[in-house]
């Protein structure tokens, strides 16, 4: 059985940094694209960063460029999020996703393995 289990959430002062972990088991991701997602309350999920796989390229959106930072440790099977400078309304629920179908990191649709989330609060 796949799982993708997120861990290192948590609440945070304006400003401060987390580090959030996803551990895959039941299967190895290194050849895959990986990607970190987040759901506000009331609002659409959206994607925060994605790494390829191999470490072939990274994606990071808009509004977290400079600030966060997506890594993988392919022998751990673990894919890393590093949150600096974090904002209130960053808070959320993060999700890891893996194994992009099409092959891309964006493909919100084509992800296939969800973990169940952690919840980042982030105190203004």
């Amino acid at each position: 059985q796949v799982q993708l289990v997120e861990s290192g959430g948590g609440l945070v002062q304006a400003g401060g940094s987390l580090r959030l972990s996803c551990a895959a088991s039941g299967r190895s991701f290194g050849g895959d694209s990986m990607a970190w997602f987040r759901q506000a309350p009331g609002k659409e999920r959206e994607l925060v960063a994605a790494i390829g796989g191999r470490h072939t390229n990274t994606y990071y959106g808009d509004s977290v460029k400079c600030r966060f930072t997506v890594t993988r440790d392919d022998a751990e099977n673990t894919v890393y999020l590093q949150m600096d400078t974090l904002k209130h309304e960053e808070t959320a629920v993060y999700f890891c996703a893996g194994y992009n179908t099409l092959g891309t990191l964006t493909a919100e649709h084509a992800y296939r393995y969800w973990g169940q989330g952690t919840q980042v609060t982030v105190s203004s």
